[in-house]
C-alpha cells in the first residue's frame, strides 16, 4: 500500500517531537514546536542535546525535503501530529477546529469574497491556527494574503506560528488578550471559532458595548464586536458559533448591536453528526459589516446543513445556494 506524502511527513514530525520529548524533558506538543522549528530553519536550534541525539535528528531530517510537499499536506501532517499531542491532555481552548469546518466556512468565505488578488485576514481566537491555515491555503488566486492571528495561550500561538512558517504564509501573531487593544488594521474578512464563556477582566469589559450590567460579561459576544471593529466597512465575519447563541438572556443586546453595525447575510446549522454531543452542536454565522452603498440581502441564507456524506441531500443544497447567491448578492 502506497504511503501518502502527509503520512510520511506525519511520521517525521512524530518520530522527532517523540526523540525531543525524552531527551527535553517537555511535552509532546511543546517538543512538535521545537521540531517544526529545526524543519523550518533547516538546523537543530535546541543547544543542550547531546551529539547521540543531534546526529538520530539529523539522519530523519535529511529523509525528506520540505519544499517538496505542499502546502496542504504539510498543514494536515502538522495537524495530526498537534491532535495526537492533544489527546487526552486538551482543555476546552485547545480543542481543534476540525478540517470539515474549516473546509465548509473556507467554500463560503470563497463564495462571499469572489477571486481577489489581496487579501486581510484575521483570527482573533486563533489557537493553533488550523482554521486560519485552512483558509489560506483554499484561497488559492488571493496572491497577497496578509493574515492576522491573535491568542493569549503561549503554547498554542507558538504552535500556530511553526505551523505557519513551515506552510510559508505571511502571517503575524500576537501573544495576547484579544479584548485588549489590538494594533492591527482593520481587515477585509474575520474568520473565528468562538471560545465560549465568561471574560474574568471586568475592567476591560467596560470598554464594550457588549459589556454585561451585572457580572462577567460573554467573551464570546465581546468578540464578535472586537472583531466587527477590526473589519473594515463592507468586510466580510464567518463565526462558528453554539446553537444557542440567540437565546440566552444577553441575546437582545448582542441581536441590536448586530442590527446597528451588520448585514446579517447567513445562519449555516453544521451537521449534528460532526459534534460528538448534540448540545454541543453549532452553526457558521455570516457577517458583512455595514457600507454606503452595500445593501442587506433580500432574505439571510438560513440552512442546515446535510451529513457530508448524503450526496443528493447536498446537491439539493447546492442548488438552492447558488440560486440564493444570484438573487441576493
Amino acid at each position: 500500500m502506497k504511503v501518502t506524502p502527509m503520512e510520511i511527513l506525519f511520521t517525521l514530525f512524530d518520530d522527532t517531537a517523540n526523540i525531543l520529548q525524552e531527551e527535553l524533558a517537555c511535552t509532546y506538543l511543546e517538543a512538535l514546536a521545537e521540531t517544526g522549528e529545526n524543519l523550518f530553519h533547516n538546523n537543530i536550534l535546541q543547544d543542550d542535546l547531546s551529539e547521540v541525539t543531534k546526529k538520530r535528528l539529523r539522519k530523519k531530517y535529511a529523509e525528506i525535503s520540505l519544499p517538496s510537499f505542499s502546502d496542504e499536506d504539510i498543514r494536515k501532517a502538522y495537524q495530526l501530529a498537534i491532535l495526537k499531542g492533544m489527546k487526552g491532555h486538551a482543555q476546552p481552548n485547545h480543542q481543534m477546529t476540525p478540517d470539515t469546518i474549516g473546509y465548509i466556512i473556507s467554500y463560503f468565505t470563497g463564495k462571499f469574497l469572489g477571486a481577489r488578488t489581496d487579501l486581510s485576514i484575521l483570527d482573533p481566537a486563533v489557537g493553533t491556527g488550523n482554521l486560519l491555515s485552512t483558509i489560506i491555503n483554499r484561497h488559492v488566486n488571493a496572491m497577497n494574503i496578509r493574515a492576522f492571528g491573535v491568542d493569549v495561550d503561549d503554547l498554542l500561538i507558538k504552535l500556530a506560528y511553526v505551523g505557519a512558517n513551515l506552510q510559508k504564509q505571511q502571517t503575524e501573531f500576537f501573544h495576547q488578550d484579544a479584548l485588549e487593544p489590538l494594533f492591527i488594521d482593520p481587515v477585509d474578512l474575520v474568520v473565528s471559532d468562538l471560545p465560549i464563556g465568561y471574560y474574568p477582566n471586568d475592567v476591560q469589559a467596560a470598554e464594550y458595548e457588549l459589556n454585561r450590567t451585572n457580572g462577567h460579561a460573554y467573551a464570546h459576544h465581546l468578540l464578535i464586536e472586537q472583531s466587527v471593529n477590526h473589519t473594515r466597512p463592507g468586510g466580510y465575519l464567518f463565526f462558528l458559533i453554539p446553537n444557542n447563541l440567540f437565546e440566552s438572556e444577553e441575546a437582545p443586546k448582542l441581536h441590536n448591536f448586530l442590527k446597528k453595525t451588520v448585514h446579517i447575510q447567513g445562519v449555516l446549522q453544521l451537521p449534528l453528526s460532526l459534534f460528538k454531543d448534540t448540545d454541543a452542536g453549532k452553526s457558521i454565522l455570516i457577517l458583512q459589516k455595514k457600507k454606503t452603498g452595500v445593501v442587506p440581502p433580500r432574505e439571510v441564507l438560513l440552512a442546515t446543513l446535510p451529513k457530508l456524506s448524503n450526496k443528493e441531500s447536498l446537491d439539493k443544497l447546492m442548488i438552492g445556494m447558488e440560486k440564493w447567491f444570484k438573487e441576493n448578492k
